[in-house]
């Protein structure tokens, strides 16, 4: 009879730990891979599920039938601020207080004390990799290889930034402008931490085609574990470079044929996700690092506005969330939504934590995504920073600028051009005070108490100095 017992309870102690096993491979297999596909300056109706009517982008029509489009989703006025809100779960001016963006050799940068997405995501077990555009930082405390990625290939900054002389200064075939002043260091490309080149103006053309194959090999590489690819695009910002079989092909300009080349890139990662059999475990997110740059050839219809403002083309932009079978297809929201929201969506969507030892201003969104009923924003009150500056606000449908006194009901007058700020003097109290209410916080202008400290170094150098040389240690062997 002992014996008995004893061969039961060593049956039943084999049998739970089975099933816990079981239970841990089948919560490991449930969490998705990541791919983030970030542009960089594309306008709200640049792509045709968001009203283009110049540009073909079938990919991302497919894309759209597929997935769920998030049509108030809120980036940032410019680069580098956008992404450190990607980053960070924060508002860019809490991670990242600078007034615009980082330039090359500058001496401050996304702090390492931050906690990056790429971070979290790496404690549960994911490889992270970053195709593309940086931007938060060049010096070596700074680059992506120190904040969680495992592996970088791309541009450290934006495709505009190096010598006249390269051509980063023109779009494609344009004559090269004379300089006036010494300028910026050449413009490099890297792998993790290695400089490969200096890029010129054919090297532009080929950054498309480059990141998308870099990408693909990530994924092929990845297939068997979970993953988080971000692909931040260097298209569409000027200079403006389309490949060589995309150059004239759009009928609408330089501009049009980089959008199209972009949509065709969306298209062969999302190829590839359903030929390595991942489409049913791997959300997908596409979206723009700012507003579209109007001067530049961008659409940011029936919005008023672009890149650098915060009206809504400035910092509303196109974003489409695809997940078969776990995000409902063809279908769309207008919550309020924002770079800032990604990384506790991700995050918990990866059974991991977000961090409680400092603000962290996003929220999940992941209700929204999956279509839940009577899911509804975590952003009542939304606040709009163009820099250091606060200057916006928004509470529901209303929102109001502080410096011009002028008020909209975004509901019924999304392109902002009806100011009702006369007829409705309670809103713009209501809103004047949650504006005041930062005071104590971020801040209205300048560094509120509740900035965190950027990332500074001592003696910044370029990665390729004015003479063409590598930075000592970030040679290739």
């Amino acid at each position: 009879m002992r014996l008995l017992s004893h061969f039961t309870f060593y049956r039943s102690g084999l049998a739970f730990l089975f099933l816990a096993v079981c239970s841990a491979w089948c919560s490991a297999q449930e969490r998705p891979n990541f791919i983030l596909i970030n542009i960089d300056d594309l306008g709200y109706a640049d792509i045709e599920p968001f009203g283009s009517q110049l540009n073909r982008t079938p990919h991302l029509n497919r894309m759209a039938r597929e997935g769920r489009k998030l049509t108030c989703f809120y980036a940032a006025p410019v680069c580098s601020p956008s992404r450190a809100a990607l980053m960070t779960g924060c508002y860019p001016k809490r991670a990242l207080p600078i007034p615009h963006v980082l330039f090359p050799m500058n001496d401050m940068g996304l702090a390492p004390a931050e906690i990056t997405l790429a971070e979290l995501l790496s404690e549960q077990g994911y490889t992270c990799g970053i195709v593309g555009k940086w931007h938060l930082g060049d010096q070596p405390d700074f680059l992506p290889t120190r904040q969680g990625f495992d592996t970088y290939y791309g541009l450290p900054y934006s495709n505009d930034m190096g010598p006249a002389a390269d051509g980063v200064k023109s779009n494609l075939g344009a004559p090269l402008p004379q300089p006036r002043r010494k300028g910026q260091p050449p413009l490099p490309l890297m792998r993790n931490e290695t400089v490969l080149r200096r890029v010129l103006a054919k090297d532009q053309t080929e950054l498309v085609t480059g990141y998308t194959e870099e990408a693909i090999q990530f994924l092929w590489d990845q297939r068997e574990k979970p993953f988080f690819l971000y692909m931040p695009h260097s298209a569409v910002h000027f200079p403006l470079y389309p490949g060589e079989a995309f150059q004239g092909k759009s009928g609408n300009g330089l501009y049009g044929d980089w959008v199209e080349e972009v949509d065709w890139s969306v298209g062969k990662i999302l190829d590839t996700v359903r030929e390595l059999g991942l489409a049913e475990k791997t959300l997908v997110l596409f979206t723009s690092d700012n507003g579209g740059s109007l001067r530049h050839g961008a659409v940011n219809t029936p919005l008023r506005g672009g890149k650098g403002s915060t009206w809504e083309g400035g910092m509303r932009v196109p974003t489409i969330a695809w997940w078969p079978g776990q995000i409902p297809a063809d279908t769309s929201t207008d919550a309020v939504t924002g770079m800032l929201d990604i990384l506790p969506t991700f995050v918990k969507l990866a059974e991991g934590k977000v961090p409680t030892d400092r603000v962290i201003d996003g929220r999940d969104v992941w209700p929204l995504l999956s279509g839940e009923t009577g899911a509804t924003s975590s952003h009542n009150v939304f606040h709009f920073y163009r820099g250091l500056k606060l200057e916006a606000v928004r509470e529901g449908p209303w929102k109001y600028h502080l410096q011009r006194n002028e008020l909209y009901h975004l509901e019924q007058d999304l392109s902002e051009s009806q100011n009702v700020a006369k007829e409705h003097p309670q809103v713009v109290a209501r809103l004047r005070e949650v504006a005041v209410s930062m005071e104590g916080d971020l801040g209205l202008e300048g560094i509120g108490p509740g900035c965190r400290a950027l990332g500074k170094v001592d003696d910044a150098q370029p990665l390729i100095g004015y003479d063409g040389k590598i930075r000592p240690g970030f040679e290739a062997n």
